[in-house]
């Protein structure tokens, strides 16, 4: 397992480092979840303790108190140059929508603002293939139009570690470091590295948070899981799904992939 483990952690250190070396200005998003603290940690081991460019949360003002808490916290310990990207609210989002995804959509707003006004040319993003079908189709360098679209049919191709990194004036690139990463893997590498986690991943009162995202579309599963191996021990049998606690999931059957389509990460 260990083994496994540092063939992912070096495919996802070789990925940052193309990245910074082959696009001229990118930053980081920051969920403050368990896979963007993970690739915090890979940056910070890429880059020798350091990370060479802005970590930027997209904040709609929503999230829970201890992911707030946890992000001034990581923010001053590791001296991450940290970007508050502020949401527009949720009357300004795509009335078609239904409510609840008209909610997740104003981070999808709020990352289209912010590459608008500082040009970011790449993006770090910590999504994987496994924790939702749509994101399966994904590639490591993604290339997007300013406004977000993604098309799923015309991506570029990657054999054999081999990016394409330059794309036309208009378009920016959304970088996925953890693409091949599973949930379990994600819990055994913050294991083994001993990297902060938000406590609210931790269960209490029968009840964890699997995937964090904004309080009012959000909810805890039911768990006993308290600890990193009772975690493990959990996934490796349950048939809930990772995002079972996102209210817009379960909205209606295409609200993920509206999104997606216009943006979200």
């Amino acid at each position: 397992m260990s083994a496994d483990l540092d063939q992912l952690e070096n495919q996802s250190i070789y990925i940052l480092r193309e990245a910074y070396n082959r696009i001229d200005k990118l930053a980081m998003l920051w969920s403050i979840g368990k896979d963007s603290n993970a690739l915090l940690w890979l940056c910070r081991k890429a880059f020798f303790g350091r990370i060479p460019f802005p970590v930027v949360q997209l904040d709609t003002a929503m999230e829970l108190p201890e992911v707030y808490e946890f992000r001034d916290r990581i923010t001053k310990e590791w001296g991450l140059d940290l970007k508050v990207e502020q949401c527009p609210p949720e009357e300004e989002m795509d009335q078609t929508l239904p409510p609840l995804t008209r909610a997740a959509a104003r981070k999808t707003e709020g990352l289209k603002n912010l590459l608008r006004d500082h040009a970011y040319q790449g993006v770090m993003v910590g999504i994987r293939r496994d924790e939702q079908a749509t994101r399966a189709k994904e590639r490591v360098f993604s290339p997007r139009s300013l406004e977000g679209d993604w098309d799923v049919k015309d991506q570029p191709a990657e054999f054999w570690d081999h990016y394409k990194t330059r794309f036309p004036e208009g378009v920016h690139v959304r970088i996925h470091p953890l693409l091949a990463w599973t949930e379990l893997d994600i819990w055994r590498y913050s294991q083994r590295e001993g990297i902060p986690i938000v406590p609210l991943y931790f269960a209490r009162d029968g009840k964890r948070y699997r995937s964090l995202g904004e309080k009012n579309i959000t909810f805890p599963v039911d768990s006993n899981a308290s600890t990193i191996d009772e975690i493990i021990a959990e996934l490796q049998v349950t048939r809930i799904p990772e995002r079972a606690g996102r209210a817009m999931d379960n909205e209606s059957e295409d609200s993920f992939e509206r999104l997606r389509s216009v943006g979200y990460m």
